[in-house]
């Protein structure tokens, strides 16, 4: 455990753990990551964000703030925002010179947390990890591959395994990555092209210690169109040079089957084929109208202007404060770094 002195001190870890319905591996969590900062001798702070669990996760954060108060915040959610926007939350409030993102599943060992520290030490500004005996479904493995491959075909992020959660940033980084204020982000990609000597390590991989993946396929998917739309639009130049190559040869078949018919005459033969030409087209069509939504949603989304997520309280120290329907969020709730106004104390 931490002496009252290091506690005191401001951290040089801060380690970001977002919590979705985790109550069965919380506890097993607890019991390995605290130990292993501990051993340390550094001062750190854990910050959970819970983002709307409806079990008993908040109940077992609580107990834990109150058990170590001096190292342990956690900010609850009004509801579920999202894994990404838990991270954002944790983010604008870490006082850590290291920041390390970790999720509750213990997929990604605490124990892997001093290397990560040691290369981010060592100088680099964002230190990324790399599954060593991935644990996950073949299928699930697969896709990852193919967004991979078709990430770094697309765009200047080369990330060996963009799904490991398990990271270490430096404090300008997450500085950069605080001021901006995208509403649909890809959290490792945007640091990533903030950090000037970013590295990756090999770590291990776990089972999940109990339940189920709370990223369905569909939510994967949302996922890597948010890092597609978010940092390329070769997507979109890809389909411009496709209907451009399209609308040539359409010309060509016209000015083929124009020939024909001046020299052979009217012909029957074919009309399934035009048929199958044009029921393509229309299906590119579609397609090229879908790419260019998710980027007209996400402008729309973006000039709304909502809040990226609500806060409902903080427990921090030995004070937990409530905070008002009101917050916005991206607004620090500290009130040393924001004075912003406590709405009322619980």
């Amino acid at each position: 455990m931490q002496t009252t002195s290091q506690a005191n001190a401001r951290p040089y870890a801060s380690i970001i753990v977002p919590v979705f319905n985790e109550e069965a591996t919380l506890a097993a969590l607890f019991a390995r990551l605290y130990p292993v900062l501990d051993a340390l001798q550094l001062p750190y702070e854990c910050i959970f964000v819970d983002d709307g669990s409806r079990d008993r996760s908040v109940a077992l954060l609580r107990a834990q703030q109150q058990a170590r108060p001096l190292e342990t915040r956690v900010i609850i959610f009004q509801r579920n925002f999202g894994q990404h926007a838990a991270i954002l939350a944790g983010f604008e409030r870490a006082a850590g010179e290291v920041i390390i993102t970790l999720d509750a599943d213990l997929q990604n060992p605490p124990e892997e947390i001093p290397r990560l520290i040691e290369a981010a030490r060592a100088g680099h500004d964002y230190v990324g990890t790399i599954r060593r005996g991935r644990q996950d479904h073949w299928a699930r493995r697969w896709f990852s591959r193919a967004i991979n491959s078709m990430r770094d075909r697309t765009t200047q992020i080369r990330i060996t395994d963009q799904g490991c959660m398990l990271r270490a940033y430096s404090r300008a980084v997450i500085d950069a990555v605080n001021a901006c204020e995208e509403v649909n982000t890809f959290i490792p990609a945007l640091a990533y092209l903030f950090a000037r000597d970013p590295t990756e390590i090999e770590v291990a991989h776990e089972a999940r210690h109990a339940g189920s993946s709370k990223y369905s396929l569909y939510k994967l998917i949302r996922l890597n169109f948010d890092l597609m739309t978010g940092f390329t639009v070769v997507p979109l130049q890809l389909f411009s040079m496709l209907g451009m190559t399209i609308s040539l040869l359409s010309g060509l078949l016209v000015l083929w089957l124009a020939a024909r018919r001046l020299f052979l005459g009217p012909e029957a033969e074919g009309v399934f084929t035009l048929f199958g030409i044009v029921f393509f087209l229309v299906g590119l069509a579609l397609f090229g109208i879908g790419l260019i939504g998710e980027y007209v949603g996400r402008i729309y989304e973006q000039v709304r202007g909502r809040p990226r997520y609500l806060i409902a309280a903080v427990l921090e120290g030995d004070a937990p404060r409530a905070i008002g329907h009101e917050r916005e969020a991206g607004v620090p709730l500290d009130a040393d770094r924001s004075g912003a106004r406590e709405t009322s104390r619980v």
